[in-house]
């Protein structure tokens, strides 16, 4: 298990001089299922990439059972959005996968196979990427995500694209992740009862609007939805 804290992060792209995140602090806890929400520029894939450390905060701190990100960066997966990767490249589901070891020791077959069925594709080990619906996609990368020894995993939209039976089937591996004791944090459009299936959910616009359990930040967004209308909790 492992604790992940962040601390006033805030970070800015120099080149645009454009501020993604103030002043931004969180905490994913081991066992728990925790939704990063906001609209599109609210900084959620940068918070994101911070986490996992592939880019350094202008300013506040990262640790991990209290030691420094830096030294503890393989306990920590990011799942990147879908629409980000070439779906046409020519490799089987096993195949990418596998990718999932390529810094790491050197996966066995029972090791993929293990993965492949906590996700329930087994049976398109051999397909090619291609052929997949937007569902199995998700469930090719997140069985990647888990070749990793990572205990904190971060997934970025994951559920986008996805039908509401697809999107309920996902949310629902996710929490037999964080049931089986990992640190869960995904960012989302997604608001109504879907964040009902969340332990908590951090509201974030550059900085965080509101942070706790779905019925408080739902509350809170509310009582603020005349400065932010950017947010509906319907």
């Amino acid at each position: 298990m492992a604790n992940l804290v962040a601390e006033n992060l805030s970070y800015s792209y120099l080149a645009e001089g454009q501020v993604a995140l103030d002043k931004v602090s969180v905490e994913i806890i081991a066992g728990t299922m925790t939704a990063l929400v906001g609209p599109n520029g609210a900084g959620k894939s940068t918070l994101l990439s911070l986490l996992k450390g592939h880019h350094k905060p202008d300013k506040g701190e990262i640790t991990i059972d209290g030691n420094p990100l830096r030294n503890s960066r393989s306990q920590v997966a990011l799942m990147p959005q879908r629409g980000r990767l070439n779906w046409n490249f020519p490799i089987t589901v096993e195949g990418l996968v596998s990718l999932g070891r390529v810094k790491y020791a050197k996966s066995t077959c029972c090791e993929l196979e293990a993965a492949l069925q906590r996700v329930g594709i087994s049976a398109l080990a051999k397909r090619r990427l291609d052929s997949l619906s937007g569902g199995q996609q998700q469930r090719a990368l997140l069985a990647k995500t888990l070749m990793t020894p990572a205990k904190i995993f971060l997934l970025d939209e994951p559920c986008a694209a996805l039908d509401p039976p697809a999107r309920e089937d996902f949310l629902l591996l996710m929490r037999q992740l964080a049931d089986a004791g990992a640190s869960v944090f995904i960012s989302s459009h997604d608001w109504g009862t879907s964040l009902n299936a969340y332990d908590k959910v951090v509201a974030l616009d550059k900085t965080v609007l509101a942070s706790g359990t779905p019925e408080v930040v739902k509350e809170k967004l509310d009582s603020i939805s005349c400065m932010h209308g950017n947010y509906c909790c319907g």
